[in-house]
């Protein structure tokens, strides 16, 4: 396996206009790169607010291969620590969620903190008199993240202390998270229940690109969705019968070409981007008796109808996590290695809305994302061959030339046919941008 030097130019050389390198997917040593750069850098999803409602409540999960703690204090802000004793290195909390009260306790030594980290007590302090430790790195506490953004709901943060504000990192891109909320009458989410979460044995980025992806449904999907379009077809039914939730959910997997060419691709700078422009595989979904009203009575009905009548597909927001507003569905895609990528999928309640929407999302999350789902396998199944097959020595680039056009500039907003590969370019565009952003140059690298 090739060793790079850490410098800008050894990973821009990684991705060219058309084509990228197999060692982004399969080199272990890029992949130690990005955790310790292009994640750093960027703005990765932490949770939800509602995950951590009073004061107290705690959520641990992983920014990258790095253990965090989402955790609300005693001021009713959300503050996100890493999950380090700064004595000896124990993880504070081992437990997915709970309440830890008024402060932390470190369960090997004692030593306590706050809920924003800061030192509260030490056992048998007077052993440190005299000893320097107030100028310690221990003294200051659990480690917080570089910075939080709490956006409507949606916890993120940034690792790095100084680095790309969140507004300029997302900019247009959060119009849908704004359409995903907007959907509930009371413009607010509340998360329902515990993820679908299951390892996939791929590289992180096979299942960003994937997300805009709109080649491969019809052919990828022909034995599940296909299969599944067939039997309903071919079945006898009573006059009038209406088609089934699940068959809405599953059919539009197995759209021809054309339906994908037409819906079309938004991207954003930084490697943000969405597809359903015109319209999406959510479009055609049964009205909810009452929704309309309630949307309508909260907004009017001129705005009522346009929230509900955007239907995007599926919006990245780069590096990892990927929305779906028209059914309040999140995927986080969590790298654990060069090669294993923990996918959590979670879904949320409309407040105010009527309980028939969480329950089709709820299905559609079963039937789409599920460890035992029926789709969701066959793109397994395709990145599992494609992290092999990229071990083959003899092609060391991936092609990402569809509807290349030269000259593409990615610090600005386009919309295109709806099988372009611009999103995926544009996401390895941002992957050299904050992989880079801290990256010596060669010749700062020999000084």
């Amino acid at each position: 396996m090739m060793r790079y030097p850490e410098t800008r130019e050894a990973m821009a050389a990684l991705v060219q206009p058309r084509q990228v390198h197999r060692d982004l997917y399969i080199n272990p040593q890029v992949y130690a790169l990005e955790v310790k750069h292009l994640f750093s850098n960027t703005w990765l999803f932490v949770g939800h607010e509602s995950q951590v409602p009073n004061k107290g409540d705690y959520y641990t999960t992983q920014l990258a291969d790095q253990p965090v703690i989402m955790v609300r204090h005693s001021d009713d802000q959300v503050h996100v620590l890493y999950n380090r004793c700064p004595h000896k290195g124990t993880k504070i909390v081992i437990d997915r969620s709970g309440n830890t009260g008024k402060f932390f306790r470190c369960p090997y030594h004692a030593w306590s903190f706050k809920t924003d980290g800061c030192l509260l007590a030490i056992p048998l302090k007077k052993g440190y008199d005299g000893t320097g430790l107030d100028q310690s790195e221990a003294a200051h506490g659990m480690t917080a993240v570089g910075a939080v953004h709490n956006y409507r709901g949606f916890v993120f943060a940034r690792m790095a202390p100084q680095g790309i504000d969140f507004e300029t990192y997302f900019g247009g891109s959060l119009s849908s998270f704004d359409n995903m909320i907007d959907r509930s009458p009371a413009g607010r989410l509340v998360v329902a229940g515990a993820p679908l979460r299951y390892l996939h044995k791929c590289n992180w980025k096979m299942l960003v690109e994937n997300q805009t992806d709109t080649c491969h449904p019809m052919v990828a999907h022909e034995s599940s969705a296909g299969t599944a379009v067939k039997i309903w077809e071919s079945m006898e039914k009573p006059a009038g019968m209406k088609t089934p939730p699940a068959m809405e959910i599953v059919a539009p997997f197995v759209s021809p070409y054309e339906f994908f060419e037409n819906m079309g691709i938004r991207t954003w700078p930084n490697g943000h981007g969405h597809t359903g422009v015109h319209h999406s595989i959510h479009s055609d979904y049964s009205e909810i008796p009452g929704y309309l009203e309630q949307m309508t009575a909260a907004y009017g009905e001129d705005r009522a109808r346009a929230i509900l009548g955007e239907n995007r597909h599926n919006t990245v927001f780069f590096p990892t996590i990927m929305i779906k507003g028209p059914i309040q569905q999140l995927r986080n895609f969590i790298p654990l290695a060069a090669d294993r990528t923990l996918v959590e999928s979670w879904i949320y309640r409309l407040v105010d809305a009527p309980e028939d929407l969480v329950a089709r999302t709820a299905m559609y999350n079963r039937m789409i994302n599920a460890p035992t789902s029926m789709v969701g396998h066959d793109d397994l199944e395709m990145y599992e061959r494609a992290q092999e097959g990229l071990q083959v020595q003899a092609a060391e680039w991936v092609n990402v030339q569809r509807l290349y056009e030269d000259g593409e500039d990615f610090t600005q907003e386009a919309v295109l046919n709806g099988t372009t590969e611009r999103q995926m370019r544009n996401q390895f565009h941002a992957w050299v941008k904050f992989m880079t952003a801290t990256l010596p140059s060669e010749a700062e690298a020999t000084q």
